[in-house]
């Protein structure tokens, strides 16, 4: 509904926003019914969906309306513990168990007892340490690194992932007895181009919590601002929204939000449309250029820093995500970002 300034805004929300999915489609209708009936079950659930569509909203949600939610919520991101430690995070270690061990570690899964542990980017786990989280849905139990005392859990598993697990299994590269465990029931949060007509219902939410935040008043959309946001495919979801909606908040001098201020990349626009070929033209002659000329040309430094700036926009800033699209490490692309200062998130973007 649109309001104020000729009627032409977005109605303002309550200040104090819960932390819920929300929309008004059928897809969010659904989804909020399915919480409300596997939240009271202890059942592990698997969360499919795009990067930035709002999976560890839907685990938190899960977690907050059981009777855990009084019980701690404890998110992993499976990319980011990849490798040898990755045992010692999950499940703890005991003193002396490896080199720098010199104390005992409860790990992740420990420190949820009683509550949720929500394993993000699931398909990221390496066959090892997919093997001991099997064994923990299947026995309840824990091993630390270093021990043989199995340490019994109460824990509820929430797991999420952005690839196509089946597709994996048939790959061999997660293993199927391992995904039979974690889909006992399956959720998925779509795309934010699936469901636009959530985008006002959501930016007034982003909006009203971004005020609440800061402790200032809120700026509403106004109908222009709103069309805009509506034209825009976002390949980064419901992520890139809240990223385009609080830079507009912050250099918007005015009480509303206007067109000039959303910074939308316009090469990002119908991403996911196909791609029809152009012949490829004869490559002219290019005239040799004097050392000592006044030209301006760009560094290889400088295409490398903006071509990973495009590439964290179009994910909405999930440096796993970039990373894959790269095909780069995640930790080299950390230091890359370090290197240009990219570092997110009050800096460049």
């Amino acid at each position: 509904m649109m309001i104020s300034e000729s009627r032409k805004t977005l109605a303002q929300p309550p200040r104090h926003v819960a932390a819920t999915l929300v929309g008004r489609s059928t897809w969010a209708t659904r989804t909020r019914a399915q919480i409300r009936v596997a939240a009271p079950s202890r059942s592990t659930v698997l969360v499919t969906g795009p990067t930035g569509s709002g999976k560890e909203l839907i685990a938190r949600q899960l977690h907050e309306e059981s009777s855990r939610g009084d019980r701690p919520f404890v998110p992993i991101d499976c990319a980011s513990i990849a490798g040898p430690l990755c045992p010692s995070q999950l499940f703890g270690h005991v003193r002396g168990a490896f080199t720098g061990a010199d104390r005992e570690s409860l790990g992740c899964f420990r420190a949820a007892q009683g509550g949720t542990i929500f394993l993000d980017e699931i398909g990221e786990l390496d066959s090892h340490c997919q093997a001991m989280l099997l064994r923990v849905l299947q026995e309840r139990c824990v091993v630390p690194v270093g021990s043989h005392r199995e340490i019994p859990v109460d824990v509820r598993v929430i797991a999420a992932t952005n690839r196509d697990l089946d597709r994996e299994t048939a790959r061999q590269r997660f293993r199927i007895d391992l995904l039979y465990r974690l889909r006992v029931i399956s959720l998925e949060a779509l795309p934010l181009r699936d469901h636009k007509e959530d985008i006002e219902v959501l930016s007034s939410h982003i909006l009203a919590k971004l005020a609440d935040d800061s402790g200032c008043s809120i700026k509403p959309l106004t109908a222009e601002s709103l069309a805009k946001l509506h034209a825009h495919d976002w390949p980064g979801n419901v992520r890139e929204l809240q990223n385009v909606l609080e830079r507009a908040t912050v250099f918007s001098s005015d009480t509303l939000i206007r067109p000039e201020s959303l910074r939308i990349d316009p090469m990002l626009s119908g991403v996911d449309h196909p791609r029809v070929p152009q012949p490829i033209a004869p490559i002219a002659p290019i005239a040799p250029v004097d050392a000592d000329d006044d030209v301006s040309w760009s560094t290889l430094a400088e295409v490398e820093s903006e071509h990973i700036v495009k590439t964290l926009r179009m994910v909405g800033f999930n440096q796993s995500a970039a990373a894959r699209l790269l095909n780069v490490d995640r930790h080299l692309l950390a230091r890359k970002m370090k290197k240009y200062g990219l570092l997110k998130p009050d800096g460049l973007f």
